[in-house]
């Protein structure tokens, strides 16, 4: 019997990318565009194409029906995503063994989907391939988005439209040099254990060019994360997962010690979430064109149709979850013997499969909570409400995913204070590095950490 030819032993890593995705960071003028001619750019995108997105009762929504038996939103292919029930019970099996329990309407969709960035090298400098990609949920309709962004459903065409541009990049035979994939979470508050893949490829030879994507550094980027709804999350997210440096020679906690507590705070939680039918969900009322809660908090599903001309499909309609009010995700950061560490929590979510992941400081709609006393109100609101805006580093609004959340804006903000103090045991201080170190794993970041770790690195190192 022959032997078979043993294969040519390979790097177990890549070179590290981390000095020139630092270069790309400190770069804010690209080969194709400045940034300052970004906005007109995306203007110009916008102007050449039809968008239309009209609410509508859900009888128009065409391809959606409501389950005679349990009362769930679907869609007619049994594809795309559902409105469904899930009622869940959090317990903290410390102390006095504390419980949460509540039900609410979920978004389920156990499609994974793709959040691809294609990376090229321009005169020595890493560019990224980004699109303006209308989402029917925007703000402001259009907004800056990854190579590829696409749900299982949408990339094998379930909608019978176009092909999905740059999609062979990613997952054809001549896919280069991988950067980064990872499963990511998305907001387990409003999803059922959804996540995507987030997947950075550096492109091998010519890339065709198409007048919706353009080549930015990350720097560029990063200057437009300073501005209003511009860099859609979808683009955040995968942009947090770049392999920037994250060998800082000291931090507060050891990375061991993170691990430690974070899987402590996974072992106190308890969290149990089932779906039920969304006509058993006690406490939210349905009519023609809306469910939502009595007391006009939290958020309510409608429906819209739809027109976008630079889609793949041009006309559709769907439901969309739309909050009631702004949101807030905020880091408490401070330098401690000069080293940036941020004040993290590890927050249980009904919809995160592993229970419980990272977010920053403060995460919440305020509104929900403005006639609570101060002891139920979430830890340090009021603090990053009242910050003095010289100490806050960074602020900005942004909008969560515009394909399945209409009108969900978050401010973010960074918020300097003095000094280091001892936090509540599901709070810890992290170091910068040490979030670029965790956020290669899946589901130990969540999605709003994730936008604010992207601003952090696209930061000059002289801001961070």
């Amino acid at each position: 019997m022959s032997t078979p030819t043993a294969a040519p032993l390979r790097r177990r890593a890549e070179p590290d990318p981390a000095v020139r995705l630092a270069r790309s960071a400190a770069t804010t003028e690209g080969v194709d565009l400045t940034t300052e001619d970004v906005p007109g750019w995306m203007a110009e995108r916008l102007g050449t194409h039809e968008f239309q997105v009209d609410r509508v009762p859900f009888t128009d929504l065409d391809g959606w029906y409501f389950d005679g038996t349990t009362g769930d939103l679907r869609h007619r292919s049994g594809r795309f995503f559902s409105v469904e029930g899930l009622h869940t019970r959090v317990t903290d099996t410390t102390g006095a063994a504390t419980t949460r329990e509540w039900a609410q309407p979920i978004l389920s969709q156990p499609e994974i989907g793709i959040l691809g960035l294609l990376v090229k090298d321009f005169d020595g400098v890493p560019h990224i391939l980004t699109q303006a990609k209308m989402e029917p949920g925007n703000s402001n309709r259009l907004q800056l988005s990854p190579t590829v962004q696409a749900t299982w459903s949408n990339y094998n065409r379930v909608h019978q439209g176009a092909a999905v541009r740059y999609l062979e990049f990613f997952n054809g035979p001549g896919r280069g040099p991988v950067l980064a994939d990872v499963l990511q979470s998305e907001q387990g508050a409003w999803f059922y254990r959804k996540v995507n893949r987030n997947v950075i490829v550096e492109a091998r030879g010519e890339v065709p060019p198409h007048e919706d994507f353009r080549w930015l550094t990350v720097g560029q980027i990063g200057r437009l994360l300073h501005h209003d709804t511009v860099v859609s999350m979808d683009l955040r997210s995968a942009l947090s997962c770049l392999p920037f440096d994250r060998a800082e020679a000291v931090a507060l906690h050891s990375d061991t010690d993170v691990l430690s507590w974070f899987t402590g705070m996974r072992s106190r939680y308890d969290v149990r979430a089932h779906r039920i039918p969304l006509a058993d969900v006690p406490g939210w009322a349905r009519t023609d064109s809306v469910i939502e809660h009595p007391n006009g908090r939290y958020f309510r599903i409608v429906g819209v149709s739809v027109r976008a001309g630079s889609r793949e499909v041009g006309r559709w309609a769907q439901p969309l979850l739309e909050p009631t009010g702004q949101g807030v995700a905020a880091f408490l950061s401070c330098r401690i013997e000069g080293v940036r560490h941020v004040l993290a929590h590890a927050r249980a979510e009904a919809g995160f499969a592993g229970s419980v992941e990272i977010g920053p400081t403060v995460q919440c709609m305020p509104g929900n909570y403005a006639d609570r006393p101060a002891e139920d109100r979430p830890a340090f609101l009021d603090r990053v409400l009242a910050a003095d805006p010289a100490h806050v580093r960074y602020s900005a609004v942004q909008s969560e995913e515009g394909g399945r959340f209409l009108n969900a804006d978050n401010r973010y903000l960074v918020v300097d204070v003095a000094e280091p103090f001892e936090p509540p045991p599901d709070y810890r201080w992290l170091s910068h590095g040490q979030l670029n170190l965790l956020v290669r794993h899946g589901h130990y970041l969540n999605v709003q950490a994730r936008t604010l770790l992207a601003g952090l690195n696209a930061m000059p190192a002289a801001e961070r």
